[in-house]
């Protein structure tokens, strides 16, 4: 497996990790949350001489999906949310655009995510992991074999994703975080939506011992 994590500048100072992974032996490709830059992801997709499968989004923040039209546009792939977090695409009060200085962005999904849902890039196979809480419908992606984690916006380094916009709830994203995620292995590399990655056991005294982490 390749796995490249672009920082595309949303604005000056905001800064959004999308990510690629790529199956060596099929040359399948997904596009994990491309949310601005769309020449930066292009190039690498270019580099890389991948077909892309999928465009996922993790949720339907404008700056995670930015860029997706262009991508889509170009590159093709099936854009995958989860069902709860369709409205966003079309919404700008749930996908908030303009409080990061975006037009208004609409979206259609090719097909819609549930929790417990499978996709494959060519011979690596991700779980889809329904995290409510950051919004509604977000998702984080799991791979068992790779131990790897894509958290998008539900689980970052030393902290959790903001529950005051639109779609949020603090105790679901309590919920999610310690149900859901912290239940898998402690080993597994967490690939967050913004900053720094990290593993299980590094966060794990954050939610169940009331710690701050050891950075």
């Amino acid at each position: 497996m390749i796995l490249k994590r672009l920082r595309l500048y949303v604005e000056d100072t905001h800064i959004t990790n999308c990510y690629i992974i790529v199956d060596e032996n099929t040359k399948e490709a997904m596009i994990v949350d491309p949310g601005a830059e769309p020449d930066k992801i292009a190039n690498m997709i270019e580099v890389l001489n991948v077909k892309i499968k999928y465009i996922v989004l993790t949720h339907c923040h404008a700056d995670h999906i930015g860029a997706v039209s262009e991508i889509k546009n170009r590159f093709g792939g099936k854009i995958l949310i989860h069902r709860d977090e369709v409205e966003g695409l079309y919404n700008p009060e749930i996908s908030l655009c303009e409080m990061i200085g975006k037009n208004k962005i609409i979206l259609e999904a090719d097909s819609r995510l549930d929790d417990d849902d499978v996709i494959h890039v060519g011979n690596i196979e991700f779980k889809i992991i329904h995290t409510p809480g950051h919004t509604k419908g977000g998702i984080c992606l799991y791979c068992e074999k790779e131990k790897m984690l894509l958290s998008g916006d539900t689980l970052f380094r030393g902290t959790w994703g903001r529950t005051d916009l639109p779609t949020g709830d603090f105790k679901s994203i309590m919920r999610s975080i310690t149900n859901k995620l912290l239940v898998l292995p402690e080993d597994t590399i967490i690939y967050p939506g913004h900053g720094k990655s990290s593993m299980i056991r590094e966060e794990e005294p954050i939610y169940f011992n009331l710690q701050p982490r050891k950075y």
